[in-house]
């Protein structure tokens, strides 16, 4: 966003007077109510980008030049006719709300974007296992899109059933240490100890991966440690796989 934040801004400043000013000669031959539509294009315009700053003052901007190019009196910020106010009013708000719903829409692209994200990473590990790999690569694997999908500074999988008074992430998501669920979204992952994330499948403990977020608070969502929690369990299944295959491995 950083990229093109500044030229939007500057296009939602100077977007709407360039408008009102191509308009200026043919002021007195259409309807007031034509070019609040146009101007209303020009703020979606802006608005798709995703800045609500930017949205706003393309809201602010069209709502002035409109009363100072296109009302009577012309070229000035007076406006005599009861209408001309109105649409100026309907021409910021509808801008605003414009620029909310567009925003809105945007998030929910990227949400939209980040669960297909999360699906394909599970259905690539499923392939994995299914296709019957190494199970140190489907490790490897699964560490990688770990620490990619918490946000952690890295995780490692140590093999065996010991347990350990180390915080844990839980099968239905939620993080505690002991008794007590820690407030992940609010706080963080535990900064000052490993995570144990448990790897079993058919209810057997095959080891764990020890999650790392030292450096920076990681504040994974619900969906995004269910998903880590899926991954886990892939690899509980291949090596429960791999120790019927080869049980004397």
């Amino acid at each position: 966003m950083e990229s093109y934040r500044t030229p939007v801004l500057t296009a939602s400043l100077l977007a709407p007077p360039a408008v009102c000013a191509l308009l200026t000669p043919f002021r007195e031959h259409f309807d007031n109510a034509n070019a609040a539509l146009l101007l209303v294009v020009v703020i979606v315009a802006v608005a798709v980008f995703g800045i609500r700053l930017a949205g706003v003052l393309a809201a602010i901007s069209s709502a002035v030049w409109f009363d100072f190019f296109l009302t009577v009196p012309y070229d000035s910020f007076t406006i005599n006719s009861s209408n001309d106010v109105e649409q100026a009013v309907l021409l910021l708000v509808i801008g605003i709300a414009v620029t909310q719903i567009a925003i809105w829409g945007r998030r929910q692209q990227a949400n939209a974007s980040r669960r297909r994200g999360y699906l394909d990473g599970v259905i690539t590990t499923s392939q994995a296992v299914a296709a019957g790999g190494s199970t140190d690569d489907l490790i490897d694997q699964v560490r990688t899109e770990l620490t990619a999908l918490l946000g952690i500074d890295g995780a490692k999988f140590v093999a065996g059933s010991k347990q350990t008074t180390a915080p844990r992430l839980n099968p239905d998501g939620s993080v505690t240490r002991g008794s007590h669920v820690l407030k992940v979204e609010r706080d963080g992952l535990p900064t000052n100890a490993e995570i144990e994330l448990t790897v079993q499948h058919a209810g057997e403990t095959r080891g764990r991966f020890l999650l790392t977020a030292a450096t920076r608070i990681a504040r994974p969502d619900l969906e995004q440690r269910l998903v880590a929690v899926a991954l886990a369990d892939q690899v509980g299944a291949a090596l429960s796989t791999q120790e019927a295959l080869h049980p004397h491995i």
